[in-house]
């Protein structure tokens, strides 16, 4: 089942698809930015993961990343970053929280 926030200041949709499964432990849903409006219009951005905290308290959400081999020790390089200010992000993690705060709510 999946759910759309729209965030019409923004032109983005946020896609939630929740994990059913279970597995791996922890992983609540995936999600995926929808551009509606501007150069980006028809296109997507997926792999963001909500994950619940191993302290409990809280949500967080992976960026999409993709996985590197260095001297057989694995890494992430990080595909969505910051340009200058290191809190832009943030914007983009409330706007995925905020959607799937609102399908627990329709569920």
């Amino acid at each position: 089942m999946n759910t759309n926030a729209a965030i019409a200041s923004q032109h983005i949709t946020v896609t939630i698809t929740p994990n059913d499964k279970s597995n791996p432990p922890g992983k609540l849903a995936d999600a995926e930015l929808h551009f509606v409006d501007g150069p980006l219009a028809g296109l997507k951005l997926i792999g963001f993961g909500i994950w619940e905290r191993r302290t409990g308290a809280g949500r967080n959400v992976t960026f999409p990343a993709r996985q590197y081999s260095v001297n057989g020790e694995r890494r992430s390089f990080a595909l969505l970053r910051p340009v200058a200010d290191t809190n832009a992000q943030d914007a983009v993690r409330d706007l995925i929280l905020s959607a799937y705060a609102e399908y627990e709510q329709a569920a």
